[in-house]
């Protein structure tokens, strides 16, 4: 029985069990990630029922004080009974537990607070009234209650036959009004956004064009005069667009509707104000489907608000992926450059044993050290010095001596260039030396054989390298922080103004949305669903980037299979 057990141990059967198990358990550690991620983040955006009903706690002085209760249930947990006794409510601490529900009353300009906890055993008449509207508002959040009144400038709209014929006339005419103003919210988005903004734009570089004519002496009366005359060609276009500016403004402040929220408070809400309405007490499953993908598309493409907790977050998208091309960029050309020199350039001693010890010691060092030096050395030192050189015109406001997308990913590719400089010179290690030699016997420089063999040959493990690099800096949070990532950036550092794209620009980024929304949200529990979501997002572009750099790593291998390499 020993001895058989002894050459099962010696075989090694053990250990590869236990590499099996450990590989089972990360793979349904991540599956889980993933479906906790896909789970909590992505049944957010599902338009669940409103509920109606009446809250009766016990007070202290033993009296129940009912309230109308009018929302969207979240979820639901079981508490000790003297938990709640703690909190000022009288139950009866011998049931041990009870269970309290999350709900989503919306309305925070009524009641100032979006979520409620309430106690189930003091739940009465609950229902879900059909003709409950749910509204989801540029400011102050979701609005829950019934519609009563749809107003035309300050004057209430009427219509004919019974009630129930007037509530379905009234909810047609409140969409067709909503679509007209959320049309002139995207004609005004356009003007302001981009046509403005253009504007604004011509007339900075302007300025600084004035300013650097100042500067070099070159400032003639000619040089003035023909920046003057673009000045007021720019002032009469702003002129115009203000002109549709306002009228746009004042035709979509027309409208307006009256609303019954809970405890009969009656409320004015703007439809200039309103994102989306519908009542879901009514939409079947299909219709709520299409709402579910309308609001996730509005969460992938559009803009974040009220303070990152409500609308999208397509600029922290972009920033990440941004970044991390630029990132590539840049790191790839260094690490294969440092690779290729200590290994086939480089004498083999002690000082390029210490080079290669003081690489694989950089791999180890805090991200945040990296901030910190992208901070001292990138942007108050390079920066700085560009600034005084190219951008004299536009000082003492820092052009590139301030944090930004370049300076970002610089810091980013410093903090990588390790781990792509270890897989490049393992994959030149991995190259026969005979390939080399063949090479130089038929005539080739040792230039040419590096440049036309070698480099191509070990390109697989240059991708390999690209692919860690990737998945560590997509991730990154903390150096960020310091050479770059805002909480909200007004503009994308790419558009259709010169030089189009704008390294100086700050950006945004999905692990700092996170952390931003996730610890700095004032409202957490509006903000804890878009954490999941922002984080599976996250996964999902590092995956997406991965993959890429995969399948060209594979057919790079693909092609130099037959060398055996």
């Amino acid at each position: 029985m020993n001895t058989n057990l002894s050459k099962w141990m010696r075989a090694g059967t053990p250990w590869v069990w236990l590499n099996a198990g450990a590989v089972a358990i990360s793979i349904v550690m991540v599956i889980g990630l993933l479906m906790l991620l896909t789970v909590r983040g992505m049944s957010h955006f599902w338009p669940r029922d409103v509920i109606q009903a009446n809250y009766s706690p016990p007070s202290s002085s033993g009296e129940f004080l009912s309230t109308q209760v009018i929302g969207e249930f979240v979820e639901s947990e079981m508490v000790l009974a003297s938990q709640i006794a703690s909190s000022g409510i009288p139950v009866d601490e011998s049931q041990g537990l009870y269970e309290r529900q999350l709900i989503k009353l919306g309305n925070r300009d009524l009641t100032g607070a979006d979520f409620t906890w309430v106690l189930s055993d003091f739940v009465k008449d609950v229902e879900y009234p059909e003709n409950v509207v749910a509204l989801e508002r540029r400011e102050w959040g979701n609005f829950y209650g019934n519609l009563l009144v749809v107003k035309e400038e300050g004057n209430s709209t009427s219509f004919s036959g019974d009630s129930e014929t007037r509530d379905e006339s009234r909810w047609i005419d409140f969409n067709r009004r909503l679509q007209r103003a959320l049309d002139i919210r995207e004609e005004i988005y356009v003007i302001e956004k981009q046509e403005i903004g253009q504007i604004n734009y011509r007339m900075e570089r302007l300025r600084l064009r004035e300013r650097r004519l100042q500067l070099d002496g070159e400032d003639t009366p000619e040089a003035l005069a023909e920046i003057e005359n673009s000045r007021i060609e720019l002032d009469a276009q702003y002129d115009v667009l203000q002109i549709e500016l306002v009228e746009l403004y004042e035709t979509v402040n027309r409208d307006s509707a009256v609303f019954l929220a809970s405890n009969q408070q009656q409320t004015e809400i703007d439809f200039a104000g309103i994102v989306r309405a519908y009542r879901p007490n009514q939409m079947s499953f299909f219709a709520k489907i299409a709402t579910y993908f309308s609001k996730l598309g509005e969460f992938m493409a559009d803009e974040p608000r009220e303070a990152n907790t409500e609308g999208g977050i397509f600029p922290a998208i972009f920033g990440t992926v941004m970044m991390v091309m630029l990132m590539s960029v840049f790191v790839t050309p260094f690490g294969v450059v440092a690779a290729v020199y200590l290994r086939e350039y480089a004498r083999q001693g002690f000082v390029t044993r210490a080079i290669r010890i003081a690489v694989n010691n950089l791999a180890g060092v805090p991200s945040i050290v990296y901030g910190v030096f992208g901070l001292g050395f990138f942007i108050y030192i390079i920066g700085a010095e560009v600034d005084q050189l190219f951008y004299p015109e536009a000082l003492p406001a820092p052009t590139f001596g301030t944090p930004g997308l370049l300076w970002a990913s610089l810091t980013l590719a410093l903090l990588t260039v390790p781990v792509v400089i270890v897989a490049t010179e393992e994959g030149l290690a991995r190259i026969p030396r005979s390939v080399r030699e063949g090479s130089l016997a038929l005539g080739a420089t040792k230039f040419e054989t590096l440049w036309r063999v070698v480099l191509p040959m070990a390109s697989p493990a240059m991708m390999t390298g690209l692919i860690l690099a990737v998945a560590r800096a997509a991730g990154e949070v903390a150096p960020l922080m310091l050479v770059g990532v805002v909480k909200l950036a007004p503009s994308l550092p790419l558009d259709g103004n010169y030089p189009y794209l704008h390294l100086e620009q700050k950006f945004m980024h999905l692990g700092f949305h996170i952390y931003d929304v996730g610890f700095q949200s004032p409202n957490i529990e509006a903000a804890r669903p878009l954490v999941f979501a922002t984080a599976l997002l996250l996964v999902l572009v590092i995956a997406g980037l991965n993959l890429t750099a995969v399948a060209l790593r594979n057919h790079l291998r693909e092609k130099y299979k037959a060398l055996d390499v």
